[in-house]
């Protein structure tokens, strides 16, 4: 493995590339269930999974299993899934399902020799204690606790009970994303495959535009997809940007922005049409696509494209509050720095609007660095009482199974993770204003793990 350099944030604006131990090494693999999982933040599940007094869940990544429970209405209690007996699971975790959860729970009890532990993690029951002579004490009976806070409707766990603060580790992604009340969304659809990449080759798929016009080109009749991308310490976002400067404040950065054509009423409406049924009817809402689908009705022809995005906007707003969904108030500084899509380091990907978000998260699979298990779900803001009821659907990686537009991202992703392999594959050489987030990713990559580092291009 190859040493680390010293790569600041201004030096990610410049030609950069890295190597691709990160992607292929066994040794690497091997390593980021040491230096990696254990030393970061987290997402494990969103706070609705777990609504009442009882409810518990498992999350898995690598080598560990940790179990989730509410343990009060206002609490979530966390713990490492095995017994301190003789290191059974407490709660078995399948490979081939996604996590194990059900409702009710009062305590554990280990399905070895009966072990039982109370959701606090207090141990309950031992079979014949005097066997120990007295040395068996709460210190070594209990469950080991693991941390846990909420943020944005997600339940965060940190494997280290001392780590900073999830407000601290989340910093300005943190800062951003909490405008747009992600916490009122709620599950639309959610799925996972086990996936032949590495987790980096499939999350950096998700991590800049600048693949459309190779991947997407269907998608070049409705809009440009020049794109810029930032650094935020750990995290990074990228948004829709102009190639020449003059124009760069002439459309939105985010999705909500107008199509591309003489007419942006009849263009706004194609373009996020377009990008919702191909998406797997996500990265947009119903009430958005019906309220652009009035535009060519509502404004007359020669309307400036920024009055066109503000009466769309204004009007469907007013369609959702009148079926009780409520906007977020966003201070449009905020809207202005919060682009189209963040990565949150290390493994999660969100593409925000004002009442949905569309996200990915990748992770291990095994000991194999060539696999992953790819998830990605949609989140929107429904009338009370209205959310769909949704659960993981294990669906192959295919149009059928996750849409058109996500199919094409996995017909890329399988073939990256090969192509690296090549000896004719000098590395990856990643565009310093639309990849930038990729770049930042390695750098802070790079803080943890001790190597692979981004270098100048000679």
């Amino acid at each position: 493995m190859n040493s680390p350099t010293n790569i600041n944030v201004e030096d990610l604006t410049k030609p950069l590339t890295y190597p691709t131990e990160a992607f292929l090494s066994k040794d690497y693999a091997a390593a980021e269930k040491e230096l990696l999982w254990p030393k970061v933040w987290q997402m494990a599940c969103r706070v609705e999974e777990l609504p009442n007094v009882g409810d518990w869940l498992t999350y898995n990544i690598c080598d560990d299993s940790i179990i989730i429970v509410r343990t009060a209405p206002d609490r979530l209690k966390a713990y490492f899934n095995v017994c301190p007996h003789r290191g059974r699971q407490l709660v078995n975790t399948p490979d081939n399902v996604h996590s194990v959860r059900g409702s009710g729970r009062k305590n554990f009890i280990c399905g070895f020799h009966g072990w039982t532990f109370d959701t606090e993690g207090n141990n309950s029951y031992i079979l014949d204690p005097q066997d120990w002579q007295g040395a068996l004490t709460p210190d070594c009976t209990h469950l080991s606790a693991v941390k846990v806070a909420t943020w944005g409707g997600w339940v965060w766990v940190h494997m280290d009970m001392d780590a900073e603060p999830l407000d601290e580790f989340l910093g300005d992604a943190g800062r951003i994303l909490s405008h747009f009340e992600l916490d009122k969304m709620r599950y639309k659809w959610r799925k996972w495959v086990v996936y032949p990449a590495n987790w980096k080759t499939a999350l950096e798929a998700f991590m800049e535009p600048y693949h459309v016009t190779g991947t997407h080109s269907q998608l070049l009749a409705y809009g440009d997809y020049y794109a810029y991308s930032a650094a935020y310490g750990l995290h990074g976002v990228s948004g829709f940007d102009q190639r020449d400067p003059a124009f760069s404040m002439s459309q939105s950065s985010s999705v909500t922005r107008a199509g591309k054509g003489d007419d942006p009423r009849r263009s706004t409406y194609e373009l996020i049409r377009e990008n919702y049924e191909t998406l797997n009817y996500a990265a947009s809402t119903e009430t958005l696509v019906n309220a652009a689908s009035r535009l060519v009705d509502e404004l007359p022809e020669g309307t400036p494209p920024a009055d066109v995005i503000a009466h769309w906007l204004k009007s469907a707003k007013a369609d959702d509050a009148a079926r009780g969904v409520i906007w977020p108030e966003i201070p449009p500084e905020i809207m202005s720095e919060a682009g189209l899509a963040w990565n949150v380091f290390p493994n999660m990907s969100v593409l925000h609007g004002i009442t949905f978000a569309l996200c990915y998260r990748t992770r291990p699979y095994g000991d194999d660095p060539n696999m992953c298990i790819f998830e990605s779900y949609a989140i929107e803001r429904f009338p009370e009482g209205e959310e769909p009821q949704t659960e993981w659907d294990n669906a192959p990686a295919n149009a059928e199974g996750w849409g058109a537009v996500l199919a094409q991202d996995f017909s890329n992703m399988e073939w990256v993770q090969k192509g690296m392999k090549s000896r004719g594959f000098r590395g990856p050489l990643p565009n310093p204003h639309q990849e930038r987030k990729i770049t930042n990713f390695h750098r802070n990559l790079a803080a943890y793990m001790g190597t692979g580092a981004p270098r100048h291009l000679k």
